[in-house]
């Protein structure tokens, strides 16, 4: 069985599709059969990995609305072992259309179940904000990893968000876990980030992953090309990067062995 990880921040810009993206195509090439689900609005998981969000396809809005099946959706993607349940610009209108639906926090968890089964790993994309289509994710997912960037206001927000997916553990979901706090955006050259990284371990300590994504030119054009950045440059620090924090979360999930994992990596890498 699956294990399902939600992906999420209520602050924008911290780098969850881009982990999303990337961190799935990681485990997916490392020969791990892995579903990303892209749950906002804005499809940008779904460009990224090379789909047209306005395409006329089966999407997760339909799921959601319109009681399709999940297996309907999914589709396969230039990363072999890597499939994406897709989103859709008519995701926006959800949180309202969902208000009165009974079970509405759950709707997605029921949607996954059915293709739990068939993969090693499925990750969330959730958009940024607390709604209701977040909080599906919240109760459908095992655990929930946490992109923080190495910036100022990295800490902003984060409170209320652990709040949130305590609330979600105590009323919907009581085994959600916290898989991690991920730092992205890590800059070297800036005495800044070091502090920030310095202070998210004082405050959370064993909570925050080991791997640290730094800044890369590579993340950001990969996307506009609609390939994780393993596929389109895997010597890059990014791809490193995310191959090394999906190594990590392996270990830390047992689902291999650390030797295996090496050679692998050094597979993809030459």
């Amino acid at each position: 069985m699956g294990k399902i990880i939600a992906i999420a921040n209520q602050k924008g810009g911290v780098g969850k599709t881009t982990t999303a993206i990337n961190l799935a195509a990681s485990l997916a090439v490392l020969e791990f059969k892995t579903l990303l689900v892209d749950a906002d609005p804005q499809a940008n998981s779904t460009s990224g990995v090379g789909f047209d969000p306005k395409e006329n396809r089966v999407n997760i809005y339909d799921c959601l609305m319109n009681d399709k099946l999940a297996k309907d959706a999914i589709v396969e993607t230039e990363t072999p072992n890597l499939h994406l349940l897709p989103s859709h610009l008519d995701l926006v209108g959800a949180e309202i259309e969902l208000i009165n639906h009974p079970n509405r926090e759950r709707i997605m968890k029921t949607i996954l179940e059915e293709v739990k089964n068939n993969y090693d790993y499925i990750f969330i994309d959730c958009s940024p904000s607390l709604g209701l289509i977040t909080v599906n994710a919240l109760t459908a997912a095992d655990s929930v990893l946490v992109p923080v960037q190495c910036e100022y206001f990295a800490l902003e927000g984060l409170g209320k968000l652990l709040n949130t997916i305590k609330i979600v553990q105590n009323r919907l979901n009581n085994p959600l876990q916290i898989e991690g706090i991920l730092l992205t955006m890590y800059d070297a050259r800036l005495r800044l980030s070091n502090q920030i990284v310095t202070e998210v371990k004082r405050h959370f300590s064993d909570m925050v992953f080991d791997v640290i994504v730094h800044r890369n030119t590579k993340l950001g054009e990969a996307p506009s090309f609609g390939k994780p950045v393993i596929m389109y440059d895997a010597d890059s620090t990014g791809a490193v990067n995310y191959l090394n924090l999906a190594r990590e979360i392996l270990q830390k999930n047992g689902g291999i062995n650390p030797q295996h994992t090496n050679e692998l990596l050094k597979v993809n890498q030459n």
